[in-house]
């Protein structure tokens, strides 16, 4: 089997050449192009940041309120599956949904505390099942079974996407003036 051989790559230009470590048409090294990118993200990042005004205590967004009935839903649909008798297939014990209900109430009280993990575990969550529905879209059989993933996904996305803003806020640092 033949050997293939590598591009080699240019060797840096000496200090004295005059070039200073341009390569290239533009005159620029990949490096410094990759700094001053970086550096624009950095002041755009900081610029947001600026705008952010931290929640204050007891300040409940629309989102981080969507986010919390979501939550108390979810437990409480599961509670009366089980009162109801509902049983999932594969599973013997209950032991995992009562966790699950457990969870959900953990993450809304947690929420409406405006505990960051609360919210962090909930986001993720949400992303989870957007993730999720995406994939059964995969094999879904027909179109009732279509429009309850795509709902689903796009429901779980948007939370997803609301909650991080919420998140940001809730690390922001307070303002002294």
């Amino acid at each position: 089997m033949a050997r293939r051989r590598r591009k080699g790559r240019p060797a840096p230009a000496a200090p004295d050449s005059g070039t200073s470590g341009t390569s290239g048409a533009s005159g620029t090294s990949g490096a410094d192009a990759m700094r001053r990118r970086y550096a624009r993200g950095a002041e755009r990042d900081a610029a947001i940041r600026a705008t952010l005004e931290p929640l204050a205590p007891g300040e409940h967004p629309p989102a981080l309120k969507a986010a919390i009935a979501v939550a108390l839903l979810l437990a409480l649909s599961n509670v009366v599956a089980f009162a109801l008798g509902a049983d999932v297939p594969g599973s013997s014990s209950r032991a995992g949904g009562l966790l699950f209900v457990g969870v959900m109430l953990l993450a809304a009280w947690g929420m409406w505390r405006q505990r960051y993990w609360a919210v962090l575990g909930f986001a993720t969550l949400m992303a989870l099942i957007a993730v999720v529905f995406a994939l059964l879209l995969l094999v879904a059989s027909n179109v009732l079974a279509v429009v309850l993933c795509v709902a689903f996904a796009v429901s779980a996305g948007w939370l997803f996407w609301k909650l991080i803003r919420v998140m940001a806020r809730l690390q922001a640092p307070q303002r002294v003036s």
